[in-house]
Order: structure tokens, then C-alpha cells, then sequence
């Protein structure tokens, strides 16, 4: 292993068992995304059998390690089906946590959420004490404290970054050094569609906005469709490949945003080499955890914050689905209101949630009469700017009867007819 400053004050053990620390029941968890410590986790997954009976608590997962078979032995629970939990929850092996990402830390912290070993990877910070999490923050600091053993994969291909994402050294029990692969996120390829309804997205919002963005086939066509503005500002919870592109085609300065003006803040580096190395060392880029870019106190005194999250469906009064399609769970709680609510909570902001006017084949509309008994992850009282490929409705202030002539405007036009 490469030597780093001030590892030489840590012992770090590539002889080490998880079955040092586990016991019967405990709750193993690790930070979501590329912020897994995939040598740690692998060896967990591999030697289930001879560890005792455990349970896990994950985030978004965007690796393979977790399958369906493997909960004959480990017991799984998830703050969402997104990424590669999709697949746990159709076999019916992920119990969900619905939690707003905004209360996450608050639950690990305040034990409502019990985390007993929390795996986690790390890279030696210039910062004497400090560790970094590199890549994610968003309720990492939360984890760490909640736990009661701590065991972090040493690794230097994470960035340097700062903020919530420092840990303290003496916070870690137990270094290991990094055996998995690395955890790198191309960005997806936008669908025509995707494309078509980002268009209409990017004419809605101003230059000199901040910019709100998640990770997806959408939000990668969202930004791309930015690349024109001049003077973003970016705010968001997890952020991919595209921050580049918005930041190097000159989209996004972040000279407006009122607070952290000059930086772009996220909680979460999901991405390639590209992104990382954008990432490391540059005090223009900050991690920041979700009790800070998830909090309405935060977001309303950033200057013309534009939210933008997707949706499974929305019904003709405004109540938005993006949780549930059918019997299946796809999606989460998440941040979707965090970001809906602050939105409209900053001077001059405005809250959207962008979404194909149909299913993929086709068949269905994605804006329906009725939820019928489906989830409501935002609802129709806090709804602000519905938009399609088709065009924008804007739906803050409106009755039932104009909300549904809007809507119905921006519906494919095969079911315009239906909604009316």
C-alpha cells in the first residue's frame, strides 16, 4: 500500500475479521453509492455463513454485492429502492425505512435508527487527525458517531475533499487496507424522451439560478441541456459527471447563490475518474452533509434555487408518486420534498419535477386520474411546476379544475381527452 501522511500514526490490519466485531443481531451499515468499501463488504457477503446472523442497513446501492440469495443469511433493510436495491425489493428480501434524506442523521444520531458497525472507506487527509470519506457525506458523520465499531478501508483513489466529509482518526476502530475495486459511476445515456423533456426544463429556468440535481438519465439530459446558461450556481445532494461539464463549459460559476458563493455543494460524488479528479483538492467544489443541504433553513437563503426531481406518475390534482409503479417499490422517500419545500422557500425559486408524459412503450400516461392507493412522496399542496415533453404546468395557487386543465395540457396527446 502507498504510504500517505500521518499513516504512520494509525496501525492499519490486512489481517483483519469481521468476526472480531460482529454479533448476533448487530446492525452492519455503510455509507450509499461509491461510498461503499467494496473489500469489506465482499467479505461480509462471502463469509456470511460463518458469521453470526447480522442485519444491514443500506442506502442506495450502485454495486452488485448485494443479491436476493444472500438474505438467507443477512437480514436487509433500505432507506429506498433506487440503484441496485431495485432488485431486492422485487424479490421481497429490503424491508424500506421511508424517511425524508433531510432526518437521516437526526434518526442515526437520536438511535430511532440503530446502526451497531459501520463500514466505511477513507483516505489520509493534510489535515492532521483527519480522514476522508471522499465521496460522500450526506449522513456519513451520522453513521460514524452511531456506531459503536467503526472499520474503514484505507484507500487513496478517493479525492481529497473537506468539510463533512473529515472524520476524525480517532473516531476509526479498525483501518483495513482497500482490496475492492474501485467504485466508479459513468452517467447514463439519456433517452430521446429524457432529452425532449429537458429541453423544456432548461427553458424554465434562468440564468443566475442555483441548480438542484440528482443522479439518472434525466437530471445527465438536464444538465446537459444547462450548458447555455450563463452563471449557475449548484446545490445538491448527490452530483455525477455532468458538474464537469456545467463548471469547464463556463454553465456554472456559483457567483449568485447568495451562500457558498464561488462553490458548488453536494453530498455525494457519483462518478468516474473525471468527477474525482475534478474533485480532489479543489476549494471550489464543498461536501456537505444532508443536515446541510437537505435543511429548508439552508435553502431559503440561497438565491433562485430551482429543484429538479423526477416522478413515477402524478394524478390530475398534483399529488406526485415517486416511489411505487404497479405492486413494485422503485423509488424513495428521499430527498424529493426536502428540495420541493426549499425550493419554494428561496427567494425567487421554484420547485420542479420533470417526468416523460408516458410509460416507455407508450401505453400508459404518466399523469393519471388517480394515485389509486399508490404512494404520495410529495403532496399536491406543496406541488409547484409539473413539466413533460409536451410543455410546463405551473400548479402553485391553482384549484382542482385548473390544475387539471394544465396538466392535461401537458399530457401526450392520446390521453388528453381521458384527463379532461
Amino acid at each position: 500500500m502507498q504510504i500517505t501522511p500521518g499513516m504512520s500514526a494509525i496501525s492499519v490490519n490486512p489481517a483483519f475479521d469481521l468476526s472480531d466485531v460482529l454479533r448476533p443481531g448487530s446492525v452492519v451499515a455503510w455509507p450509499q453509492g461509491a461510498g461503499e468499501p467494496l473489500g469489506l463488504t465482499a467479505q461480509l457477503v462471502a463469509r456470511r455463513h460463518a458469521l453470526p446472523p447480522v442485519e444491514l442497513l443500506i442506502g442506495m446501492c450502485t454495486s452488485t454485492t448485494l443479491l436476493a440469495e444472500h438474505a438467507d443469511r443477512l437480514t436487509m433493510r433500505g432507506l429506498n429502492a433506487a440503484g441496485n436495491n431495485r432488485g431486492l425489493a422485487a424479490a421481497g428480501v429490503l424491508d424500506i425505512v421511508p424517511a425524508h434524506i433531510s432526518a437521516i442523521p437526526g434518526l442515526l444520531r437520536s438511535g430511532a435508527i440503530k446502526v451497531d458497525i459501520a463500514l466505511v472507506r477513507v483516505r489520509m487527509h493534510p489535515i492532521a487527525g483527519y480522514v476522508t470519506t471522499g465521496v460522500v457525506a450526506d449522513y456519513t458523520q451520522a453513521l460514524i458517531a452511531a456506531a459503536r465499531c467503526v472499520v474503514a478501508e484505507l484507500d487513496d483513489r478517493l479525492p481529497l475533499t473537506g468539510q463533512d466529509a473529515l472524520i476524525p482518526i480517532s473516531a476509526i476502530d479498525h483501518f483495513v487496507p482497500a482490496t475492492g475495486a474501485e467504485m466508479l459511476l459513468p452517467d447514463p445515456v439519456p433517452s430521446p424522451i429524457d432529452i425532449a423533456v429537458a429541453r423544456q426544463v432548461a427553458s424554465f429556468i434562468p440564468d443566475r439560478a442555483t441548480v438542484q440535481l440528482g443522479i439518472g438519465s434525466m437530471p445527465v439530459a438536464v444538465a446537459r441541456s444547462l450548458v447555455g446558461h450563463r452563471d449557475l450556481g449548484i446545490h445538491t445532494g448527490v452530483v455525477s459527471d455532468v458538474l464537469v461539464d456545467l463548471v469547464e463549459s463556463g454553465a456554472a460559476t456559483n457567483a449568485w447563490k447568495g451562500i457558498d458563493e464561488g462553490i458548488s455543494v453536494t453530498g455525494g460524488l457519483f462518478g468516474t475518474r473525471r468527477l474525482l479528479d475534478f474533485a480532489d483538492g479543489n476549494p471550489a467544489l464543498a461536501m456537505r452533509s444532508a443536515d446541510y443541504t437537505h435543511q429548508l433553513a439552508t435553502m431559503a437563503r440561497i438565491n433562485m434555487l430551482y429543484s429538479v426531481n423526477s416522478a413515477i406518475e402524478v394524478d390530475i390534482t398534483g399529488q406526485v408518486n415517486a416511489e411505487q409503479a404497479g405492486g413494485r417499490y422503485l423509488g424513495a422517500v428521499g430527498g424529493q420534498l426536502d428540495f420541493v419545500r426549499g425550493a419554494q422557500a428561496s427567494p425567487g425559486g421554484r420547485s420542479i419535477i420533470a417526468l416523460p408524459s408516458t410509460t416507455p412503450d407508450g401505453q400508459r400516461s404518466r399523469l393519471v386520474r388517480s394515485l389509486e392507493g399508490r404512494p404520495v412522496t410529495t403532496p399536491r399542496s406543496d406541488v409547484d411546476v409539473i413539466i413533460t415533453e409536451y410543455g410546463v404546468a405551473e400548479l402553485r395557487g391553482c384549484s382542482f379544475s385548473e390544475r387539471a386543465s394544465r396538466l392535461a395540457a401537458i399530457a401526450h396527446p392520446d390521453f388528453r381527452a381521458e384527463l379532461r
